[in-house]
């Protein structure tokens, strides 16, 4: 595979600028949630670099193994996942397929009702940046340290 170029090598304002937003997000939001997007974010984009990163970020924050295990299928195991979350989940998927439908008044409703509107942004600006990061990642075919089964 072709080495392609480092971003933050050529633009290292943008990226810093990318950093501070997280950091400006993750004051209004839940840690775990805000794994929980990226995670999600992730998984549609299939970026295994930023999967790897964000799988191990929440483990150490206290996430369950178990519900990272089936977030792909979260709809099947509601069960698993608050009310919270499953708005979170829900909102993850809608803005990051957004080519498709938007965010649905439904979501966007549910959201403003359970979280009001300042954190509804956080969680809004939670998603496009996991997206920017996953366009990052996949289209600069960066990946993970590679596991070494002992």
């Amino acid at each position: 595979m072709k080495k392609r170029l480092a971003l933050q090598k050529y633009l290292p304002q943008a990226y810093q600028l990318m950093k501070e937003m997280d950091d400006l997000i993750k004051k209004g939001i839940d840690p775990l949630h805000f794994e929980l997007i990226k995670i999600r974010g992730s998984q549609l984009n299939g970026c295994a670099y930023c999967l790897n990163k964000h799988i191990t970020d929440a483990v150490q924050y206290g996430e369950n193994p178990q519900r990272i295990y089936v977030l792909s299928a979260w709809h099947e195991a509601k069960n698993w996942f608050t009310t919270e979350e499953q708005i979170i989940l829900q909102l993850t998927e809608e803005i990051t397929l957004i080519g498709s439908h938007g965010i649905s008044d439904s979501v966007y409703d549910k959201a403003v009702e359970t979280f009001g509107e300042e954190k509804t942004a956080h969680l809004i600006l939670a998603v496009i940046s996991i997206n920017s990061w996953n366009r990052i990642g996949v289209g600069l075919q960066m990946h993970p340290v590679q596991y070494k089964n002992q």
